[in-house]
């Protein structure tokens, strides 16, 4: 039973966590005019605002989370400890690349190593363990080749879903508002599968990205920066382990992959372009969803919203799935496609239109 105290406990760390990034984000601005974390417009083509903006408001969101989870979180003290030098780690990197851009080789390399110490920590997806642990017995040596699959199954889902925000992050409130819907949702499901420490830990962070969203949405007066999303990323990457990925089956990965279904979409479908026409995965273009969706008309504030409904189909599929109402989730995944399929297509269309011209 979910008992009155544990309620209170979500409510508190929930205020706690939105206050005090609140509170914080001003001060994080003046920081990052200290440093010169400071985003210029005319540095890049993709850029969409129109003014200089100070960079480091991940650094109020990382505050405010820290600040509530140390004091009403149940996470264990060995995993907590594993929990916060990987989220120190890119914390202080993304930082630092928000003030003087960083080698994306270098950025990756780092990803990992936090990625490590969550492992050394504990953090472990377990389906692919128990799977071939009871397919092929529990002999030493397979015992051993099985532990280095899931350490590497464990790093690999960890990078990935650490850069999902940082990919989305292109407009006002976008990631902001896409990390609340998607931690709620991972609250709800973590809640149901009993995993309350989980559940806390994605409340407090969607509490803290509440907090930072009235100084971040349009017109922005502060953005995340790299430290803000891949703080984000990360914690729900970290989380979702604990409070989704705990079952003996592969299907145990499809929640969290619907849940966080929009930035694993755009992520995905950024680096397959990318890798068609020929450019680095990881380098930087104009082909995101919401730079489609500003391409076929919509307002700034137009576009985050329809990204703000795609992430709200997505974790209503992803509760669907879980309490086996599978014929919601396939009306909730249909809306979820064609409101993915329209921008696409039409920005394609329009863009092939520009090219007759010339």
């Amino acid at each position: 039973m979910f008992e009155m105290n544990l309620i209170y406990r979500c409510i508190f760390a929930f205020v706690a966590a939105m206050g005090i990034s609140f509170l914080f984000t001003p001060v994080a601005g003046k920081l990052a005019h200290l440093i010169g974390a400071i985003d210029d417009p005319a540095s890049s083509s993709r850029r969409v605002h129109d003014t200089p903006t100070p960079r480091l408001g991940g650094v109020a969101i990382f505050i405010g989370a820290a600040a509530s989870i140390l004091l009403f979180s149940y996470v264990p003290d060995q995993k907590l400890i594993g929990l916060f030098l990987g989220a120190i780690i890119l914390v202080v990197m993304g930082t630092i690349d928000d003030a003087n851009p960083l080698n994306a080789k270098l950025k990756l390399f780092v990803q990992f190593i936090a990625a490590g110490v969550l492992v050394a920590f504990g953090y472990r997806i377990t389906f692919f363990t128990n799977f071939l642990g009871d397919l092929f017995g529990n002999t030493e040596i397979i015992h051993i080749n099985i532990e280095l699959i899931s350490i590497f199954l464990t790093m690999t889902w960890i990078v990935a879903i650490t850069n999902t925000v940082n990919f989305i992050d292109g407009l006002d409130g976008l990631a902001t508002g896409v990390t609340t819907i998607a931690s709620l949702t991972l609250a709800y499901i973590a809640f149901s599968n009993q995993s309350y420490e989980a559940m806390i830990i994605m409340i407090i962070v969607a509490g803290s990205c509440l907090g930072f969203l009235p100084h971040n949405f349009n017109p922005a007066k502060i953005f995340m920066g790299d430290a803000g999303a891949y703080f984000l990323g990360f914690i729900m990457a970290a989380t979702s382990i604990e409070g989704v990925l705990k079952g003996p089956t592969i299907m145990t990965l499809i929640v969290p992959m619907i849940a966080l279904g929009l930035p694993i979409f755009d992520l995905t479908f950024a680096v397959v372009r990318r890798t068609i026409n020929g450019q680095h995965p990881m380098q930087a273009d104009r082909g995101h969803l919401h730079h489609r969706l500003l391409d076929i008309g919509l307002g700034k504030k137009r576009a985050v919203f329809v990204m703000y409904a795609i992430s709200v189909m997505m974790g209503l599929s992803a509760i669907a799935f879980i309490n086996d109402n599978y014929v919601n989730m396939a009306v909730f995944v249909f809306f979820t496609m064609i409101m993915l399929y329209v921008p696409i297509a039409r920005s394609i269309s329009m863009k092939k239109e520009e090219e007759d011209v010339k």
